[in-house]
């Protein structure tokens, strides 16, 4: 069977891989640092506005599952404008009622749309990219998804300071939400512009050409859990290592913004130096990408990691420090450094070990071991600062970090060495 996929180029992924997911996590990136504010101005305690800041996470962990079927059954530009639609209904739950229960229920709906976008585009560059720019390719993915993080926190603080209200923030999701949906309208279909590749992929193991529809059978028919099975040994060790990773960035996510409550930062001020912290964040993506297609991704991960453990537990021993604000300001930016020089190594980890030929199921595995870490780690952060206290759950989240440090340091040389595992290759 010929292959008719376009040749491989930066200019041809941009649009159909970069641009949906800039819209949509910049509406997302507005929201979620003014959640805790909105639940503790509807009467929520600290604890409280954690646990319900959780459930972003909790939802990308449950959806990730069927965001794999979904997409294999309807189609990447069909799942991604369901899920902004979702993300829509989320939202207006959210401020249907002026509740603590309303807000949770909205903000485990976003999760779930946050997963359909996620996997959708994870697959898509994994099967495109070719292996010695991979890296690049989705460090800049996961750029985007912290370009539109970068933006939005700004975006929210001069609603903020021009409106006096937080919720007003939530109407930034909705209008991004509806961007998304307008631009997959007008792009051509990547399913159809790239399926190509997809088609020349199951062909190789049947030895017959396959229908598009055949094919997307073929693909819905390999689960999630046989991949499991297949390849449980490196998503026990590797897969260890990016669930603590996914938890120390989660932790961070929700203990920046609570801990400007718990200091009484004002929550435009707030919403600056988190803003800060994001454009750093940004600012390193393509630079973990070249670190990682030039030296490995051992130099990513573990750099990343001891930088988010240590910024945790010398956040812990500053809260009640005369300058605990300018602490807070210069930890919240060290924690930017290192999640932007950690930007991209779940993605190219979860490409480097996927099977080549059908990609979907292994990540969907993998990312929803990394989303576990993600909803345990604000969880985690919920119980301890209602059992001891936020100081105690930042210093927890650190050690943790350290422990994930260890993990990577010990297994990506073995599963994935300077020149990354050949995806077909069987993982012992």
């Amino acid at each position: 069977m010929t292959d008719t996929t376009p040749p491989y180029s930066w200019r041809a992924i941009i649009l159909p891989a970069y641009l949906p997911t800039l819209l949509f996590s910049l509406g997302e990136g507005a929201m979620i640092p003014v959640i805790p504010v909105v639940a503790t101005d509807r009467g929520a305690s600290l604890a409280l506005a954690g646990l319900i800041a959780a459930m972003l996470m909790v939802g990308e962990l449950v959806g990730d599952l069927p965001a794999g079927w979904l997409v294999a059954r309807i189609g990447e530009r069909n799942a991604m404008m369901g899920g902004a639609l979702l993300a829509v209904i989320a939202v207006l739950i959210a401020l249907a009622a002026p509740t603590t229960f309303a807000l949770g229920i909205g903000v485990f709906l976003l999760g779930l749309a946050t997963a359909v976008f996620g996997l959708a585009r994870h697959a898509f560059l994994t099967s495109y990219v070719p292996a010695h720019t991979r890296a690049r390719a989705l460090s800049t993915l996961a750029g985007v998804f912290r370009g539109g993080h970068a933006a939005g926190p700004f975006v929210a603080a001069a609603l903020i300071a021009w409106t006096g209200s937080a919720e007003i923030v939530f109407w930034v999701l909705v209008a991004s939400s509806f961007a998304v949906v307008v631009v997959l309208l007008v792009l051509p279909d990547p399913e159809r512009v790239f399926g190509a590749a997809r088609l020349a992929r199951a062909a190789s193991v049947s030895g017959e050409p396959l229908t598009e529809g055949e094919a997307e059978a073929d693909a819905a028919s390999h689960g999630v859990f046989r991949a499991i099975v297949t390849h449980r040994g490196v998503l026990a060790r590797i897969g260890s290592g990016v669930g603590l990773l996914a938890a120390i960035r989660a932790s961070r996510t929700v203990i920046v913004p609570l801990w400007a409550v718990s200091i009484g930062m004002p929550p435009e001020t707030a919403a600056l130096v988190i803003g800060v912290s994001a454009a750093i964040d940004f600012a390193l993506f393509y630079v973990s990408g070249q670190i990682m297609d030039r030296f490995g991704r051992l130099w990513s991960a573990v750099p990343g990691l001891i930088g988010l453990g240590t910024g945790h537990l010398v956040l812990a021993f500053t809260h009640d420090l005369p300058g605990n604000e300018v602490w807070f300001a210069a930890v919240a930016v060290v924690l930017g450094v290192a999640n932007g020089l950690s930007s991209g190594v779940i993605l190219t980890l979860g490409a480097d070990l996927a099977p080549k030929m059908n990609p979907a199921p292994f990540l969907g595995a993998f990312r929803t071991i990394g989303d576990a870490g993600g909803a345990a780690a604000p969880l985690i952060v919920a119980g301890v600062t209602s059992l001891v206290s936020i100081m105690a759950a930042s210093a927890t989240m650190g050690v943790l970090g350290l422990v994930g440090a260890a993990v990577m340091w010990r297994y990506i040389p073995r599963y994935v060495p300077r020149r990354p595992h050949r995806p077909d290759e069987p993982h012992r």
